[in-house]
């Protein structure tokens, strides 16, 4: 690929597992890139020096205007698995104002990434969606070119993430009949292959183009190849009937998926995602790898603790950020504690930017996981969802059911809840101190709606004075170990 200035790129989507390797990729080739995000401050951290960040919501079509100036070519990674409500209708007014909203500014082509599987009543809607944002993106702009995908297969990625869960966790397995069904899977790698070639294919009418790897199998099948790889001994049993509804409940336990998309997930496998024509063949150079290869290259990411990207760090994951313009909250309620210890803030920091994932609270770890439990059983985001690294943080990082909303080391941590709650909480720390000594202070703020807020933090009150005590009591003594 050769970088021109007329040849500039409007990337969504680039917080996404998908869209982040994306932006990298295009950044090591030096085409020029602007990102367009609801929530550039989470961006502009983790981008490289020559690539724009723009505030625009495809939702809001009068956002839309500035971000598409100069623009050549659009990459469309949008969609509504993680919100609540009617996300169909979300999807399709997203796709219509983005489509029209390039096609005005005279945007050359659209590159879209939805999902395979062939049109019928069958159709899953989370599947069904996927392909009618393809359609909706095709009636409102002339060139758009339609990639059709089965399971991704790379580390961080979300189905993945399920069946290294599974697999690790469980050595006896439940299976329900969605894990017999029959796919067609590819590498991370070769997704990202068809999506950067695309960029420089000749001008042509829009196209759908069903990419996969050679290999026909079911979830089941991958399964057995994963623990055949890592040597171990995995039985899997048969059951007719489970439902989506269970199926994410069951899910939500043992995997990094939270419940409502875990149902999502769920109802679109009960559908073949299986390659119908050879399009992407005749048109391509790539050629996918099998299964067992991209498994080999995922669990070799794996091993390194973490992934370039990960499914969870989509802002979408946690649902569309909620609007409190026109509700009344009551006083915020703090709970702010100090403590001083005899260590420079770069080592008081250390304790903090590692919590979380592995590495725990610092205390009451179960009654973390009991919270993160009952979120899960409400269709909340539970604590399944770890840490990206396990030393370094960045702003919009998933952080089990919390998400990075500052990071300032060795100074200050914020985190913004993304559990279910009847108003909004953050849990901050902050360092300040000399070369010899640090002050830590530990600050928990809930804004309660309306008198369901209220009574949810005093009955938990008394819980906070052991946890937020102990944590830090904890968080002072590991700064003094390290």
């Amino acid at each position: 690929m050769e970088a021109a200035d007329s040849k500039r790129v409007l990337l969504t989507g680039a917080t996404g597992y998908v869209g982040g390797r994306l932006l990298s990729l295009l950044e090591q080739r030096r085409v020029p890139v602007r990102c367009l995000s609801r929530r550039p401050e989470a961006l502009r951290g983790r981008v490289g020096t020559a690539t724009e960040v723009i505030a625009g919501d495809v939702l809001d079509v009068t956002s839309l205007t500035e971000a598409f100036e100069g623009i050549d070519t659009a990459y469309y990674f949008v969609h509504s698995m993680g919100t609540e409500g009617d996300f169909e209708e979300q999807d399709r007014i997203a796709a219509m104002n983005f489509a029209e909203a390039a096609r005005c500014a005279g945007v050359r082509r659209i590159i879209y990434l939805g999902g395979l599987g062939q049109s019928d009543e069958t159709l899953s809607k989370h599947l069904r969606s996927r392909q009618e944002t393809g359609e909706t993106l095709r009636k409102h702009h002339p060139q758009v070119l339609e990639f059709r995908a089965s399971i991704v297969i790379g580390s961080g990625s979300l189905s993945f993430e399920m069946i290294r869960a599974l697999v690790e966790r469980l050595p006896v397995m439940i299976c329900p009949r969605w894990v017999q069904v029959l796919a067609q899977p590819i590498a991370v790698e070769d997704l990202l292959a068809f999506l950067l070639e695309a960029f420089d294919l000749p001008d042509r009418p829009s196209q759908i183009y069903e990419i996969g790897g050679p290999d026909q199998v079911s979830y089941g099948e991958i399964m057995h190849e994963y623990a055949r790889q890592r040597g171990l001994r995995r039985w899997m049993i048969p059951v007719p009937v489970l439902t989506p509804y269970l199926s994410s409940l069951w899910l939500g336990l043992v995997t990094p998926l939270y419940a409502r998309v875990g149902r999502k997930l769920v109802e679109s496998l009960r559908n073949p995602t299986l390659i119908a024509n050879d399009l992407a063949a005749r048109t391509f150079s790539v050629r996918p790898r099998s299964v067992r290869d991209a498994l080999a290259r995922a669990l070799v990411n794996e091993d390194r603790e973490f992934a370039e990207t990960r499914w969870s760090d989509a802002l979408s994951a946690g649902g569309r950020p909620r609007t409190w313009g026109g509700v009344r909250f009551g006083s915020r309620l703090v709970d702010s504690r100090t403590a001083a210890v005899d260590v420079p803030p770069d080592q008081a920091f250390g304790p903090i930017r590692r919590i979380g994932g592995r590495t725990g609270w610092y205390y009451g770890d179960w009654l973390w996981s009991l919270r993160g439990f009952l979120d899960l059983l409400c269709g909340g985001v539970g604590v399944r969802r770890g840490r990206r690294d396990p030393d370094n943080l960045r702003v919009g990082d998933a952080l089990d059911f919390w998400r990075v909303e500052l990071y300032d080391p060795p100074n200050r941590l914020r985190l913004c809840a993304e559990m279910k709650l009847p108003g909004r909480a953050w849990l901050e720390f902050e360092v300040t101190g000399t070369e010899t000594a640090s002050t830590i202070r530990q600050t928990a703020v809930f804004d309660p709606v309306g008198l369901t807020g209220l009574l949810y933090w005093y009955a938990i009150y008394p819980l906070h004075q052991f946890v937020f005590a102990g944590m830090l009591r904890n968080l002072v003594r590991a700064a003094r170990s390290q």
